[in-house]
């Protein structure tokens, strides 16, 4: 397996835990984590809901481009990485493979449901907790669009040790690479 492999969902969904056991069950591979490329701000850091907004809006938008550069930057040495962030909708996503192009990025959506999300999320270590209250609009989001694109994989009844497990064994086959819209209008003129 080569390239990205961009797991998403909802907080609480398994992102982190699932991208690192993944990793350890693939011969080469690097974890890349949006919080972790975030955390490295030690002052002045606006989480990306936070205020002042526009201050939040830069500061994702860095924590996207840095995300990318070092998921590049392992996949070109080798590596295949297992980044886990929230992507919220098509045009963030697009800008993701606009800033990984040309490697190859596949997708899957981790899809316990809004339910054990909020459990899980609740239920985890306070410093890991995420103030987040909107799922119903980040799921419908995420429904309506990626549903095209990526694996919706249903963890609510899965261990983390059997989704790592089903990942690692069927991203290839129930995954494609994403052909970003980014650039539609170039690929449609020259044909391709």
């Amino acid at each position: 397996m080569s390239g990205c492999v961009i797991v998403t969902g909802m907080p609480g969904a398994g992102k982190t835990t699932i991208t690192d056991l993944v990793g350890r069950l693939l011969p080469r591979s690097a974890q890349v984590s949006g919080d972790v490329v975030n955390m490295m701000i030690r002052s002045g850091q606006v989480r990306f809901m936070g205020r002042p907004s526009a201050e939040a809006l830069l500061q994702d938008e860095l924590c996207n481009r840095n995300t990318c550069s070092l998921a590049n930057n392992f996949i070109d040495f080798g590596f295949t990485v297992l980044m886990d962030t929230v992507l919220v909708d098509r045009a963030e996503l697009d800008f993701f493979m606009a800033l990984m192009s040309p490697r190859p990025v596949r997708l899957v959506v981790l899809a316990p449901g809004i339910e054990v999300c909020r459990y899980r999320n609740a239920n985890r270590d306070s410093q890991e907790q995420f103030d987040f209250q909107d799922y119903e609009r980040l799921e419908a989001d995420m429904v309506r669009e990626f549903t095209d694109v990526g694996w919706w994989l249903d963890t609510s009844d899965m261990t983390a040790q059997a989704t790592a497990e089903q990942i690692a064994a069927e991203v290839m086959t129930r995954t494609v690479v994403i052909n970003p819209d980014w650039n539609a209008w170039l690929r449609r003129l020259h044909g391709s």
